[in-house]
């Protein structure tokens, strides 16, 4: 039988807590200003904050109320459409972070010749388009949950009374479902391997670009206005701070999904007694912490930013 460890419990509810209020705060700064006037990035951080606030509701309702629920009347439609929402805001939250590290590179790529020229995702409609192009994917990606075969608690002493497994691809090395291991792996190499490649890949660019551009070195002799505005935004203090707050958040990113894999391929719930516990740490760090990190590099975790107008 699943249940809570009580040590943990306390750990788990103050990471909740610091995940709700951080999405929220960081969701409510951005509203503060005249969606007229937001800009591709910050409409990019709603959607993240948006997707991290739903992951930390939904993961904590299948959790505590799922597993915690003694009543055989939660039906396993229930079960299937909680898990189908965790998916969905985990999935967002992963692509909305490549989305994010991809739009600063571009930023940054040859900023000094480029001058005032935007790029393509710097129009709301374009990033618009990107955010419907992650959510539908995030949707894609999290419907095979319907589909795939939970074994009862006579199959499989991980699943709850209630229906509700922790590990819900049931797929052990030695007891695996066809399609329950398709999923599985597909979901590992489009969800989290790729999208890890990319965020790392693209890290190693921004601060490939941001080192170069610091050891450029300007003429003391009078230059052109654009070269003049160039230098100016290479040097610009909250371009600056915003590209170390994605750095950074990218990093916190690299670490939690280098865990989770590393955590799904050695473990299995059968051997493994605080794997749901595991699962939520691991899985909730990122969006918990990161609304701090993007929030506070962009000035959006301001007094200023908050009573805004």
């Amino acid at each position: 039988m699943f249940s809570f460890f009580p040590h943990l419990l306390g750990i788990r509810v103050f990471i909740s807590f610091v995940g709700l209020v951080g999405n929220v705060f960081l969701i409510f700064s951005i509203v503060q200003t005249t969606i007229s006037r937001v800009k591709s990035f910050e409409f990019f951080l709603l959607g993240l904050a948006a997707a991290n606030l739903e992951e930390i509701l939904i993961v904590n309702i299948y959790d505590i109320i799922i597993y915690q629920t003694s009543s055989a009347a939660t039906s396993n439609w229930l079960c299937r459409s909680l898990k189908f929402l965790t998916m969905f805001g985990e999935i967002s939250s992963i692509l909305f972070t490549v989305l994010i590290s991809v739009y600063r590179y571009q930023k940054l790529r040859d900023a000094d010749k480029r001058v005032q020229a935007q790029i393509y995702l710097d129009s709301i409609r374009s990033a618009k388009m990107m955010t419907g192009v992650c959510v539908s994917f995030s949707v894609l990606l999290s419907l095979p949950i319907f589909v795939m075969r939970v074994r009862g608690s006579a199959e499989n002493g991980t699943s709850s009374s209630t229906g509700c497994p922790p590990d819900f691809f049931q797929c052990d090395r030695d007891n695996c479902d066809l399609v329950n291991g398709i999923y599985k792996y597909l979901f590992i190499l489009l969800c989290n391997l790729l999208p890890l490649i990319i965020v790392t890949v693209t890290g190693c660019l921004i601060v490939s670009v941001t080192l170069s551009q610091r050891k450029t070195v300007t003429p003391a002799v009078s230059v052109s206005g654009a070269s003049q505005l160039a230098r100016r935004r290479r040097r610009d203090p909250r371009l600056q701070r915003s590209t170390i707050a994605v750095l950074a958040a990218m990093g916190l990113f690299q670490v939690d999904w280098t865990l989770y894999l590393i955590f799904q391929l050695s473990f299995s719930p059968h051997d493994f007694p605080f794997w749901a516990e595991m699962e939520f740490f691991i899985s909730t760090s990122y969006t918990s912490i990161s609304p701090y990190v993007y929030g506070m590099g962009n000035n959006l975790f301001s007094l200023k930013a908050l009573i805004k107008k």
